[in-house]
């Protein structure tokens, strides 16, 4: 990915000039490609592995703690990773108010607070309106892709996502499946299964 026609930045994290306008995905990467948003990246496990296998498509990272999002810096500047970027920002607010109209081929929302507590979760990530939202950001096509450990949660996004006409539900990809986040090593190493499903939107 390190080549002169598309280097890799010396920080690969940016802050967008206002957050009341939508962003302008074009001046993020040095290649214009196909997006994917990873909301809630953790320490960059899946997203930097991912980008690495993926160079044909443009990846933004998405995290609120800043210590994590060094992480991914360091992690994709290290693997000379062009087509990687983050952003220190809610992951809520960006999906509603920064990402441009049908600008995202593919969303990644993997093992996102669970908020177990019955008065919590009004809090959770995934909601009634997450699949509307994610209509709005997603080209036609577009994919949603979940993970949780969390089978209370994981019925909320099947029935959220199964309730929403324009989205059908297909196999994960194997390869995709493969790639796993730091949560998701921790789980399976305590034997503890974990849940995916993935959501296309309707071509028109």
């Amino acid at each position: 990915m390190n080549t002169e026609s598309n280097p890799v930045p010396a920080s690969l994290l940016f802050s967008p000039e206002t957050i009341v306008e939508a962003l302008d995905v074009n001046k993020l990467f040095s290649r214009p490609q196909p997006l994917q948003v990873e909301l809630g990246s953790g320490d960059g496990s899946f997203v930097a592995q991912y980008a690495a296998l993926h160079p044909e498509w443009n990846f933004l990272a998405v995290e609120r703690l800043l210590g994590r999002l060094r992480k991914i810096d360091r992690k994709g500047r290290r693997a000379g990773l062009a087509n990687l970027r983050g952003i220190r920002i809610e992951a809520s607010y960006l999906l509603e108010y920064l990402l441009p109209r049908n600008s995202v081929t593919a969303l990644h929302v993997y093992f996102p607070d669970p908020w177990p507590k019955r008065k919590h979760r009004k809090n959770r990530l995934i909601n009634e309106r997450f699949p509307q939202l994610a209509r709005a950001a997603l080209v036609p096509g577009g994919v949603v892709y979940l993970r949780t450990d969390d089978a209370d949660y994981f019925a909320q996004m099947q029935a959220v996502f199964g309730a929403t006409p324009s989205f059908a539900q297909i196999p994960t990809p194997r390869s995709l499946s493969q790639a796993l986040t730091d949560f998701e090593r921790g789980f399976l190493a305590l034997g503890i299964q974990t849940l995916a499903s993935a959501w296309q939107l309707a071509l028109p």
